[in-house]
């Protein structure tokens, strides 16, 4: 294990996101061009109390799909002895969940090399009993991957651990120097691709999942498409290109944006560029919606909406906006049309989503599905009934 002290950047504050388990179909670990091999390093995702619920947004992502790490195990006390895959999405995986982390260690044949905090915590920070767990990760020769905005690497205590155990601390949310950032310079407008961002009515609403369900979808019917992240989990899955959104100064956010999208375009060359919304444009607690908008001038917007959900996450007395306010506001503020909405199926039985899905296609006058309940066929229509030169080909995962 290398012994350098790795910092890197991630995205946005609060992110947390799930949908409730519904039984029939979760996302492979690889699913987005798997690229993994017997040398992908192994990892055990910590989610104390979390796993499943909203503050397990980057657990659940990383169960669902990851092509940077081969995931082993969970470890969340009140889950344990449970299979992940049934726990999320009502399928088995054969990822177990265990209530320690020596447990998890004593399960695998040789110490795995990652543990991975699975948590976004709305405060950002560890608590006494994460720094425990961590520690003690990193005196058993396991590198550390940690999204929070809290910067592990910093630390006195793990960096002197780290640095005499030989392994590595990655902060996917530390940005890199000002100096190196880049200002947005409107070589957007000349990316090829279709761009299509993936937003929602609020954060931690499954915007990743379902534009990792997208992307997986038109590659597999020869569309070849990259998905660029702008947020912590997106980056620890494997997206090759993107941008830590929420922890990149105001001035360089688009460009940072810009940047990403123009290098997924030159290498890649794809037919559709997606990406990842954070937060909600009409959200007073977050600005990066609007940073995503600007820096990626996307032809299209998909937006994700949770018909069940009350009120914003973490903000009990602000109530959810209805989708048709959340349209009228994106495509006054940029230069972009929704072509459709896509459901978080929290708190809601099949019967609930199948309404939800015709009355709101009815109300909107747009095509409505659900990414992880119905056939991902129906978001790859959506995207061909909006763009019809997409036209499908061979099914060839690119």
């Amino acid at each position: 294990m290398n012994t350098e002290l790795k910092t890197e950047p991630t995205p946005q504050h609060n992110a947390k996101a799930m949908q409730a388990p519904l039984s029939g179909h979760s996302l492979d670990q690889g699913a987005v061009g798997d690229s993994r091999t017997e040398h992908t390093p192994t990892a055990i995702v910590y989610c104390e109390g979390n796993f499943a619920r909203i503050d397990g947004k980057t657990a659940n992502g990383l169960i669902r799909h990851s092509q940077s790490y081969r995931i082993v195990s969970v470890i969340d006390s009140t889950q344990d002895g449970s299979d992940s895959g049934m726990v999320l999405d009502g399928v088995i995986n054969h990822i177990p969940v265990f209530a320690t982390l020596q447990a998890a260690i004593k399960n695998e044949p040789a110490t795995p090399d990652t543990l991975i905090y699975g948590m976004a915590p709305s405060s950002g920070k560890l608590s006494p009993t994460d720094r425990g767990v961590v520690r003690a990760a990193i005196a058993d020769g396991m590198n550390i991957v940690s999204g929070l905005h809290e910067y592990l690497s910093d630390d006195a205590e793990f960096s002197a651990l780290a640095a005499s155990r030989g392994v590595t601390i990655r902060d996917i949310r530390k940005p890199k120097l000002s100096k190196d950032m880049r200002l947005f310079d409107g070589s957007v407008a000349k990316v090829g691709a279709i761009r299509i961002a993936v937003l929602g009515t609020d954060c931690a609403i499954g915007k990743r999942t379902t534009a990792t369900v997208l992307a997986r979808a038109l590659n597999a019917q020869g569309i070849k498409t990259v998905l660029v992240g702008t947020g912590q989990t997106g980056l620890m899955q494997g997206a090759r290109y993107g941008v830590a959104m929420d922890a990149v100064p105001p001035q360089f956010c688009c460009g940072e944006l810009e940047g990403a999208i123009v290098a997924a375009s030159d290498a890649e060359q794809p037919d559709v560029i997606l990406i990842e919304g954070q937060g909600a444009l009409s959200h007073p607690a977050f600005c990066t919606s609007a940073f995503i908008l600007r820096g990626s001038q996307p032809d299209a917007v998909i937006l994700q909406h949770a018909p069940k959900r009350a009120h914003r996450c973490d903000f009990p007395d602000m109530a959810m906006p209805d989708p048709l306010a959340e349209i009228a506001l994106i495509e006054a503020f940029a230069d972009t049309r929704v072509i459709g909405l896509t459901i978080n199926h929290e708190h809601m039985s099949d019967a609930e989503i199948a309404a939800a899905i015709t009355n709101w296609s009815e109300k909107l006058g747009l095509p409505v599905t659900d990414a992880l309940s119905r056939p991902a066929a129906r978001l790859v229509g959506l995207v061909q009934e909006a763009f019809p030169d997409l036209c499908q080909k061979p099914g060839v995962a690119a």
